[in-house]
């Protein structure tokens, strides 16, 4: 390693531990466990946030079914979606796949899980015959959506009346993505060029051993390389705070299609989307809806700052605690201790079994 080199590895390290953006997620996440905690002892219930989405296994804090919740959302919001159980032959895979005109490339990911684990990119039936073989579990393959901007909708609503009138709705954030690429020059190899930048940087030990091949690549000058078509922070990808784009239209495009969402009450859309134009005439499309651990992903905002992400975290822990008292005077009452824990502990077996998340 020459000096120039070492040079940039040492500024990668201060940046890893001194942006609070790349913090480990641990690290990051530990003032939240507190903010989890206080609310919980208001509650005096550990897990009150699950009866804020009764129709989710612990209110999609953990290890719920991508499947069960596409079947909550009204069906024309979401792409050509197919599930896949363990181990379902590969002929009748492409059959349902041609049946509803998925096209390659496109995404795999498991059933469950979260923040990008296993989910890929798959260009053909090679491929996905290969990762489906690798990984035994249940899958679900959706439409790659082409649409040039990938957004997250954080959304919340209050239970109806005793009349049946619909309680207060809000959006309080929205997020736009920034995916991982690099801008060639002509000279230096891809590897060079990620190692120019923090956030592309912290991605190459991930493309040595994913997809090596590329990192070799010259790219011409003023060439745009797009690296990672997956929207996903630990992927590299930017996160922007599109909160100025939350105004009375976006609610009323989103509101009536939450209000359709039985058993929800808060949530975050992932969708993709032609422009901000087509998202306020309600032209988008919904790759995956989180629960109650649906963060507010503008938070990551590299302008944002580390002291307003963790304010608007604690308000959001605050609207989840004050939707679960709204549960509770309606009667709908917290997953039971027993049975959480249990779930819990599932989920972090079915994890350690199949890697941890990437």
């Amino acid at each position: 390693m020459n000096g120039s080199e070492l040079t940039l590895s040492l500024k990668h390290w201060l940046t890893k531990w001194t942006v609070w953006e790349y913090f480990p997620w641990w690290l990051a996440n530990m003032p939240v466990y507190f903010f989890a905690a206080w609310f919980a002892v208001r509650a005096r219930k550990l897990f009150f946030f699950t009866n804020v989405n009764p129709a989710i296994p612990l209110g999609g804090a953990m290890g719920e079914s991508k499947q069960g919740i596409y079947k909550l959302l009204p069906p024309e919001i979401l792409p050509p979606t197919l599930f896949v159980p363990a181990g379902k032959a590969m002929e009748q895979v492409m059959a349902e796949i041609e049946r509803l005109g998925i096209e390659f490339p496109l995404i795999a990911k498991p059933d469950v899980g979260e923040r990008g684990f296993l989910v890929r990119k798959i260009e053909s039936k090679q491929a996905l015959t290969l990762h489906l073989q690798q990984f035994n579990i249940n899958f679900i393959l959706q439409a790659f959506l082409f649409e040039p901007m990938e957004m997250s909708v954080l959304f919340h609503r209050f239970p109806a009346d005793e009349n049946g009138k619909p309680g207060a709705f809000a959006i309080t954030s929205v997020c736009i993505k920034e995916f991982l690429s690099v801008r060639g020059d002509g000279v230096r190899a891809i590897r060079q060029l990620m190692q120019n930048d923090a956030r592309a940087a912290f991605q190459i030990p991930r493309f040595e051993q994913e997809n090596p091949a590329l990192l070799a690549n010259v790219p011409a000058a003023d060439a745009l390389v797009l690296l990672e078509p997956i929207g996903n922070h630990v992927r590299g990808t930017k996160f922007l705070n599109g909160n100025q784009f939350i105004d009375k239209q976006l609610i009323e495009v989103f509101e009536p299609i939450c209000e359709r969402i039985d058993g929800v009450l808060y949530g975050r859309f992932d969708l993709k989307c032609a422009s901000l134009e087509a998202l306020r005439k309600g032209a988008f499309k919904v790759m995956e809806m989180n629960g109650v651990l649906g963060e507010p992903a503008h938070v990551y905002d590299p302008a944002f700052g580390m002291w307003r992400a963790y304010r608007d975290l604690y308000r959001h822990w605050g609207i989840i605690y004050a939707l679960h008292r709204a549960q509770m005077r309606k009667g709908i009452r917290p997953t039971p201790y027993w049975k959480a824990w249990a779930m819990v502990l599932q989920y972090y077996r079915y994890k350690k079994q199949w890697g941890k998340p990437g």
